[in-house]
């Protein structure tokens, strides 16, 4: 099974289309410091990640990266920092109140004022199974490219395959005939061989 990035609002997936293009995927360190750091990094809240738990390299600078060997590798003690949230964390203070009112009139007012009706986010369509497109257009383009090519390569062996299958009855004919003219064969085994 194909490992997601865990980050809040990434789709990203370890296909062949992401390593391709440059995408890696790096699981949270064993440190427990640094782990907690990567972790208050990610911003989810009751977030605990396990073993198989990956960020894509899509939430670390260019700089956070040793890619000296084959292998692309994370910098000892870095913590991603490219995210795209969609609001910022704000704490929330209590506003400063100079007069404090009745307890009857709080209990009034409370009750005349009613709640502010919860909106949801409206879906996006372009966030729904994105796993199933590639990451870009140019990869999508790519893609399509690799298909037309494999559809040509295989036309021309289906054309390759009736051309030769086309010399062998040819080749079969011109045998038989040649038999027939010699006396080696007789009518009945003509047909017979004509029509396998």
């Amino acid at each position: 099974m194909p490992h997601s990035c865990a980050a809040l609002d990434c789709t990203k997936r370890c296909t062949v289309q992401t390593r391709t293009s440059g995408v890696t995927f790096h699981r949270f360190p064993k440190e427990t410091n640094l782990r907690k750091r990567w972790v208050k990094a990610v911003r989810r809240k009751g977030f605990s990640p396990n073993t198989s738990t990956r960020l894509c390299s899509e939430h670390f600078k260019k700089e956070d990266f040793d890619r000296t060997g084959q292998t692309v590798r994370l910098r000892e003690g870095v913590v991603p920092s490219i995210f795209s949230f969609s609001t910022p964390p704000k704490k929330r203070r209590a506003a400063k109140t100079t007069k404090a009112l009745p307890k009857k009139e709080k209990s009034q007012e409370v009750a005349s004022a009613p709640p502010p009706p919860k909106q949801e986010p409206p879906p996006c369509p372009d966030l729904d199974h994105s796993y199933a497109l590639p990451p870009s257009l140019g990869d999508l383009k790519v893609k399509l490219c690799e298909a037309l090519e494999r559809v040509e390569s295989l036309e021309r062996e289906m054309r390759n395959a009736k051309d030769r299958e086309r010399r062998a009855k040819n080749a079969l004919h011109v045998l038989v005939e040649d038999l027939k003219g010699k006396n080696l064969i007789n009518e009945e085994l003509k047909q017979r061989l004509d029509l396998s």
